[in-house]
């Protein structure tokens, strides 16, 4: 995540924290820049007993990791679980924009937060207020030069880190020029969105949304019953052809981190043609995400966080995979083929309870890609970690099974590929 991880280290540092940073690649190198950085160039098998000496060797009291699904991120939150050492997972924010996700011993599929409405009801209503918060600024154009520059340094150091296995399924080279490519084709891109969009709103057509998620993320090879993007494609597209009202119309929309490898366009025109509904589905590469949301009479989304964003605005989403917030009376429960003809809407409460508690324990107000938010993210990440200054609880709050007494607190960090 660009330059996070280094700006953390230096504001657990000036904290009092030792910081150690696990390096499992030249990208990883470039962006840490800082002293305590340990090059893994091992193998998987190797790699046990090395994550095991990094923790004796230095005393490392506390894990912090971006996901939890990545292979070597696996196996090394198992041993934390059996040496008893508190692990901290960050992800994309469970509620966007504005937010990223902390939470203790793992997120989403294997969040410890519980499905019950009613515990959140009950635990929301413990709560102060929630303080205020602001949008906070993000640039495409900094994510994507980070990615470039990421890559880059990932594949002129292979000959340092041999045994490094990228989690992702394209080669560095073909992901970074899909970067350049939809960098530089973004304001075309913009423009027929919009072109689009008004087109739906003069004709008055009344639509669903499916908004894409990237087609490497965990949260969908892993928590979902897709093996990729295509699959789900396939799914809702037959599922809308054959139960959908006839005057209801399909918004695809691209997510806007993607790297552009596969043309998500040609693939949903192909599906749409096959199931003869070519004129109700529309397909965006981008657009304001939360305006088109508003609008929508329903969300269909694997586990993606549009999900809640559509909840914020009482707009009915339903789930496809494994998702935090697919909790009775806040989704639909009833099944894609109901979905389309009868959307139920959240209960109001019940997830303004939900979003009040997840604030509280899982959230820290910031981002990854601009100056500001990434100010406001790490302040918020020293202060939620220094919190935890005795052993470890689980995300809903109960006490873990057992404490780790610790006077000084030494973190090693680990985000295993941007």
């Amino acid at each position: 995540m660009g330059p996070f991880f280094r700006e953390l280290g230096k504001a657990f540092h000036h904290a009092g924290y030792g910081i150690f940073k696990i390096n499992f690649n030249g990208g990883d190198r470039l962006f840490w820049g800082l002293p305590n950085g340990i090059d893994f160039t091992g193998s998987a098998d190797e790699w046990p007993a090395f994550f095991r000496n990094v923790i004796s060797r230095h005393g490392i009291t506390d894990v912090l990791l971006f996901g939890d699904c990545r292979p070597l991120h696996r196996t090394a939150i198992a041993i934390c679980i059996e040496l008893h050492v508190p692990v901290h997972v960050f992800e994309e924010g469970y509620i966007r924009p504005d937010w990223v996700t902390l939470e203790l011993g793992g997120v989403n599929g294997h969040s410890a937060l519980p499905r019950d409405p009613a515990w959140y009801r009950k635990e929301a209503a413990l709560l102060s207020p929630m303080p205020p918060h602001f949008p906070v600024p993000s640039s495409f154009r900094r994510r994507a030069l980070e990615a470039v520059a990421y890559n880059s340094a990932d594949l002129l150091t292979r000959w340092h880190y041999r045994h490094w296995c990228d989690y992702r399924p394209w080669h560095p080279i073909k992901e970074g020029v899909g970067w350049i490519r939809r960098l530089r084709g973004r304001k075309v891109a913009q423009e027929q969105s919009e072109r689009i969009m008004r087109y739906i709103d003069t004709q008055q057509m009344p639509y669903m949304l499916f908004p894409l998620q990237l087609d490497a993320d965990a949260q969908v090879r892993l928590h979902s019953p897709f093996p990729g993007i295509e699959a789900a494609l396939n799914k809702v597209i037959r599922s809308f052809a054959a139960n959908a009202p006839e005057d209801l119309v399909l918004v695809v929309k691209e997510h806007p981190l993607d790297n552009g490898v596969r043309d998500w366009r040609a693939l949903t025109h192909s599906i749409a043609k096959a199931e003869n509904v070519a004129d109700r589905v529309f397909f965006l590469e981008a657009g304001d995400i939360a305006l088109i949301v508003r609008s929508a009479r329903g969300v269909v989304t694997i586990n993606s966080t549009t999900g809640t964003l559509a909840l914020s605005a009482g707009v009915p989403v339903i789930t496809l995979g494994d998702a935090v917030y697919d909790i009775a009376d806040i989704t639909d429960q009833n099944g894609l083929d109901h979905f389309w003809a009868h959307p139920t809407p959240p209960d109001k409460a019940t997830f303004d309870a939900f979003y009040r508690v997840l604030v509280d324990r899982c959230l820290i107000a910031g981002g990854f890609f601009s100056p500001e938010g990434l100010s406001s993210l790490i302040e918020g990440v020293v202060n939620r970690v220094s919190r935890v200054p005795r052993g470890h609880r689980t995300a809903a709050g109960a006490p873990a099974t057992s404490e780790v007494v610790q006077v000084s607190r030494n973190l090693a960090l680990t985000n295993n590929a941007n």
